[in-house]
């Protein structure tokens, strides 16, 4: 399943990546412009292919005929596949250039080459990863196949924003529910020790001098079309052994439930963090991650539950399949996952907080987790200690100590008492001289160098190329995290083996974490 899950992880990597890069890291807003309702379509372009993802992702999941087709049929690259890749690469270069190259002003008053990029970046991004993961012949073959399920699972998907907004105009005409989330949103605030303004009749809320309207984009509509729909997709794949009446009449409205509390916890917290953190963090950060993706997060996780629960199926468990290998057990998986927990762990931190570095715990936690329920596969890879490794990596260490810059103390630490900064310098020992060197050097070394590299000189050549290209820009000293990135290739290449590099990285942060340590310059890591 290696080019299967490589693409996954990679689109939902990427598409994190552009979220935050035109949200978080960027003010525009479409009403800056007077292009409002083209810069909506894109927006709308954008949500129908996360939903279109998550439709997909639940059949991958559910159905196993599917997905063994599906790897069939994708796990040997077509002819063409590396021009594919580039195009796709070319799409992503597109998206981000105007924001990486002008100016918040020159944004909107470039609007049309902007938003033009963006929409044809999109495009070209989109067809060239479909066609790198598979030639257009096989799409089509696996679309003959699986048609019966395929076509209502795309109309479905890609009808959920027109349930939403239809399920909007609702919105206007049941008070009781408008109701129930402004008063519930209040109540919430009012437990806190807050003193809540409410307005009925412009629909606002807030504290303090932080205030939310509450309009039909943000009311909660769209977690509830979004939870109907995955329920409904999920009804179509197991119509066969699923009891209907318990489904749709006892888990649907628990579902709605939890996707309404979820809408009453966003808007607080939004409130919360808008009113004792920051205003701009609140619209620009929080606001735009917690809207679609954690409607969609939690439509998918409710379906994940459902799938365990005992009397929802018609087929006893014990004549259930068990011809798979738990996913915990899964290599692939386990060289992932906790990367991906890095990651996302990272951006959560950097949605809700203007000083991430105060929260690295979050990251710990994170990475800890995921490397735990790995644990298996983790350490069948472990061998004996090589000398070679050891001194290789205490040389990027030092090489990383001595070009290192002088650099300011994190401020933000200056409020921490003695105990709380042991735990987060603890914490962050730990995490830079352990888990980073393992979640990191799995996925690149690991999972993507194994990926690319066929023994070839020129495949070889390019697996070098791009793991360390990948390292490099999660540093913020991409040039010396290029060199150790090429460094820790050699020292895998050396006995194929990728425990080898994880020592070497290991060592090598270890010396830069004392030497954090000694100096107080928490920025060398």
């Amino acid at each position: 399943m290696s080019r299967l899950i490589l693409s996954q992880v990679l689109l939902l990597v990427e598409a994190i990546a552009i979220v935050a890069l035109y949200q978080v890291f960027s003010a525009f807003e479409c009403r800056q412009t007077d292009l409002f309702f083209v810069c909506r379509g894109i927006r709308l372009g954008m949500v129908l292919g996360l939903c279109l993802a998550a439709g997909l992702a639940l059949l991958l999941f559910f159905k196993p005929m599917l997905r063994q087709s599906f790897v069939e049929r994708s796990e040997t690259p077509g002819p063409l596949a590396r021009g594919w890749g580039v195009l796709h690469i070319t799409g992503l270069g597109m998206i981000a250039a105007p924001t990486l190259l002008l100016s918040q002003d020159q944004l909107v008053e470039f609007a049309a080459f902007f938003l033009f990029a963006l929409a044809l970046g999109g495009s070209i991004a989109l067809v060239g990863a479909a066609l790198w993961l598979m030639p257009s012949s096989d799409w089509r073959a696996l679309f003959k196949d699986h048609a019966r399920l395929l076509v209502p699972t795309i109309a479905i998907a890609l009808l959920i924003p027109s349930m939403a907004w239809l399920i909007g105009l609702a919105w206007n005409w049941f008070e009781s529910l408008q109701l129930a989330t402004f008063f519930s949103v209040a109540i919430v605030l009012a437990i806190l020790g807050n003193d809540v303004f409410l307005n009925l009749d412009v629909q606002t809320i807030g504290i303090q001098d932080f205030f939310v309207e509450v309009a039909e984009s943000c009311s909660g509509i769209e977690g509830l079309a979004l939870t109907t729909a995955f329920m409904a997709i999920y009804a179509l794949m197991m119509k066969d052994d699923l009891r209907m009446g318990r489904f749709w009449l006892i888990v649907w409205p628990a579902a709605l439930l939890l996707s309404f509390i979820l809408n009453v916890i966003r808007i607080s917290v939004l409130i919360l963090i808008g009113t004792y953190i920051s205003p701009d963090l609140a619209v620009n950060g929080f606001h735009s991650f917690a809207g679609w993706l954690s409607f969609t997060l939690l439509a998918l996780l409710i379906l994940t539950i459902v799938n365990v629960l005992p009397g929802l199926s018609s087929t006893p468990k014990s004549t259930r399949a068990k011809d798979h290998l738990p996913l915990t057990h899964d290599r692939a998986a386990a060289f992932i996952v906790p990367f991906l927990a890095f990651m996302l762990s990272g951006l959560f931190v950097h949605t809700f907080s203007q000083t991430p570095e105060v929260w690295y715990g979050v990251q710990v936690a994170a990475m800890g987790v995921a490397v735990w329920i790995f644990r298996r596969p983790i350490l069948a890879l472990t061998r004996d200690f090589d000398l070679i490794a050891i001194g290789t990596g205490t040389v990027v260490g030092l090489g990383w100590i001595i070009t290192a810059e002088p650099a300011e103390p994190y401020a933000s630490l200056a409020g921490f008492g003695a105990f709380g900064l042991t735990i987060w310098v603890v914490l962050r020992v730990i995490g830079t001289a352990v888990l980073v060197p393992l979640v990191e050097e799995l996925f690149f070394r690991g999972y993507l160098f194994s990926l690319i590299d066929d023994g070839s000189l020129i495949r070889r050549g390019l697996a070098i190329l791009v793991t360390t290209a990948g390292f490099a820009a999660l540093h913020s000293r991409p040039i010396a995290a290029a060199v150790a990135g090429l460094i820790f290739a050699a020292v895998l290449l050396r006995r194929v083996r990728v425990f080898d590099a994880i020592v070497a990285h290991a060592v090598a942060n270890a010396l830069i974490a004392a030497a954090a340590l000694a100096t107080r310059q928490w920025s060398l890591i």
